[in-house]
């Protein structure tokens, strides 16, 4: 099942949250779908080498709110917010309702798995062995406090004239494993002999019981 189904959906409502969070029925679900697509779509094309993870995005009444999740704000931000302000007006275009961006900081982007994976990728388009990447890597990622990493490239490897698969693992990731809060992340490496898939699985340790994520929508209601 490790193989087979993806990590994070897997996980939806045990450890981990959605990562679109709205509420909407019939053709409006399929509009609001395609939008969130479209919305994230345009953020990593616009801002390629800003070092984002995820974008979440939050729905109210005719008001879209997008959480970009970056290692790099200040790209993002730009010259007294030149940058995000021009990504707002692009995108309130786009979706004709008005547009609500926040830039959260990522403290520790060794152990991001979408960065991690990134980083491998651009090091082999700039022709770095991927088994000196991928061990630079994990190692990264263990001293940043992360349990255990795997990292996955597959493709034609050093111009082999077959594609293949190579692996690293470093401490511990339970795949299988419910409670384990694993985050995973994907990229593409653009080779001179083809394209490259870098897959990155990174164990942050187990969520115990009453930890959830949705215990604290419950703390809310108390409230």
């Amino acid at each position: 099942m490790g193989r087979k189904v993806h990590p994070n959906g897997f996980r939806l409502g045990i450890v981990r949250d959605h990562r679109s969070r709205w509420f909407a029925a019939g053709p409006a679900y399929v509009q609001h779908l395609a939008e969130d697509r479209v919305i994230r779509a345009t953020v990593h094309s616009d801002l390629p080498k800003a070092g984002i993870s995820q974008v979440e995005i939050e729905r109210q009444p005719n008001q879209v709110h997008v959480i970009i999740n970056t290692a790099k704000p200040g790209i993002i931000i730009g010259r007294k917010g030149a940058n995000v302000n021009a990504l707002r007006v692009k995108l309130q275009d786009m979706t004709q309702k008005k547009v609500k961006i926040d830039v959260n900081e990522i403290a520790k982007p060794e152990i991001e798995a979408t960065l991690v994976a990134e980083s491998v990728a651009e090091q082999m388009e700039r022709r770095i062995s991927w088994k000196r990447a991928m061990k630079q890597a994990a190692t990264r990622a263990i001293r940043a406090g992360a349990q255990g990493i795997m990292v996955t490239v597959s493709g034609r490897l050093g111009g082999s004239e077959m594609g293949r698969v190579d692996s690293i693992r470093e401490g511990q990731v339970p795949r299988h494993t419910l409670r384990a809060n694993i985050e995973y992340g994907t990229a593409e490496s653009l080779t001179t002999y083809g394209i490259v898939g870098v897959k990155v699985w990174v164990y942050h340790g187990e969520v115990l019981p009453g930890e959830e994520y949705h215990s604290k929508y419950a703390d809310m209601a108390l409230e």
